[in-house]
């Protein structure tokens, strides 16, 4: 117990002089785990607007991810868009406003190569659960999740790429279970390690059972005001598809314990 005590001690002295680094913004999660000992909150508040014909849609919500680190290889995530509010207005039905809480997921992060050079990516694998959860019209009926294999390449000086590709089994907006396929990348610009500015895109083989192919795009800035804590603003709509918001705008906060 002693040694292991000293060896906890120790990982987290030398984490110390680590600058936070936060699975948002972006639509691509990272391949680095945030280490042993440390808890990471990742929240915010994202707005979205959808029109079909005359009649439009207006979603908010607030994502939020927890992060648990096990060792320097694993860690534990509980992720949501828990509180979600959205209004709706056609011709025919008037205004008509719903509220509940969005599935939650359980899953884990494992980091199975560490960048040792330049040429060299990071590469993690990020697994999520979602049981059938939630509230009202948010609610899900069955068990869903997916398992993406994700990387994080500094190519170049102050430039870096972060690709993911996965495959889902999702739920869609008539209850239908549906397997998908994954892809998003990122591309990041960092002039100082405090600010860093990105664009990127997301996209689905399948949007929704025996639907089309999907994908968004957008871009955003994060800033370190401290060594542990990021803030972040996004935007970006639809590229293709039927189901993503025509247009979406992100604002959040992360803070590492």
């Amino acid at each position: 117990m002693l040694v292991m005590s000293l060896q906890l001690t120790s990982t987290a002295l030398a984490q110390d002089d680590e600058y936070i680094n936060p699975d948002r913004p972006g639509i691509a999660d990272g391949s680095k785990v945030i280490g042993a000992g440390r808890v990471q909150i990742e929240t915010g508040v994202q707005k979205e607007f959808r029109r079909g014909g005359l009649a439009s849609d207006q979603t908010a919500f607030v994502p939020t991810l927890f992060r648990v680190g096990i060792n320097n290889r694993w860690e534990v995530r509980v992720e949501s868009n828990t509180y979600t509010m959205q209004r709706t207005a056609d011709p025919e039905n008037g205004v008509t406003r719903s509220q509940g809480i969005a599935p939650v997921s359980i899953g884990t992060k494992y980091q199975f190569l560490e960048a040792n050079k330049a040429s060299q990516p990071s590469l993690g694998v990020i697994v999520r659960v979602f049981p059938a959860s939630g509230s009202r019209d948010f609610r899900s009926q069955h068990a869903t999740g997916d398992v993406r294999l994700a990387a994080d390449w500094d190519f170049a000086e102050q430039w870096s790429f972060n690709p993911n590709v996965g495959v889902a089994a999702y739920e869609d907006g008539q209850n239908r279970r549906f397997n998908t396929e994954l892809l998003a990348v990122t591309l990041s610009y960092n002039p100082s390690k405090a600010l860093s500015l990105f664009v990127d895109t997301g996209m689905q083989s399948r949007e929704e059972k025996n639907g089309k192919s999907a994908a968004v795009f957008d871009a955003g800035v994060a800033y370190l005001p401290m060594r542990d804590v990021q803030l972040d603003f996004s935007v970006g709509g639809r590229t293709h598809g039927a189901t993503p918001p025509r247009v979406f705008v992100s604002l959040g906060v992360s803070k590492m314990f």
